[in-house]
């Protein structure tokens, strides 16, 4: 009788264990997809410029700009004008470009070449 109520203590101990293991796995992966998608949106900035699309775990998907990003929430606005507040934690993956961070780059490689180009023609 006891060895049964041992093995039985033993039993719920052990799946009780894997629970807890199996929910903190996911709740991990959770924070690390709300750590990404937010430092993404972050980096992006805000502005009309700011063209995002934003995919929710609902299935749902947004498009516009980035009107706001704070450290919980983003706001976007469509071509309509209307916003949308949506916390980190309901986006499921982002998608987005800075027009101005494109044009400043082709900038930067458009003088490197010239001066380059000049280099090359001075030691001529």
């Amino acid at each position: 009788m006891l060895k049964k109520l041992f093995s039985g203590i033993v039993a719920v101990l052990i799946f009780n264990l894997a629970t807890v293991a199996f929910a903190s796995g996911s709740t991990e992966k959770e924070a690390k997809l709300t750590e990404k998608v937010r430092t993404n949106i972050l980096k992006l900035g805000t502005g009309p410029d700011a063209k995002i699309e934003l995919k929710l775990k609902d299935g749902s998907k947004l498009k516009g700009y980035v009107k706001e990003a704070d450290e919980n929430k983003v706001v976007v606005v469509d071509s309509m004008g209307g916003e949308t507040t949506v916390p980190y934690s309901n986006a499921k993956q982002v998608k987005g470009n800075n027009l101005n961070k494109r044009v400043f780059f082709v900038v930067g490689f458009v003088a490197f070449l010239l001066i380059v180009l000049l280099i090359a023609g001075a030691g001529s």
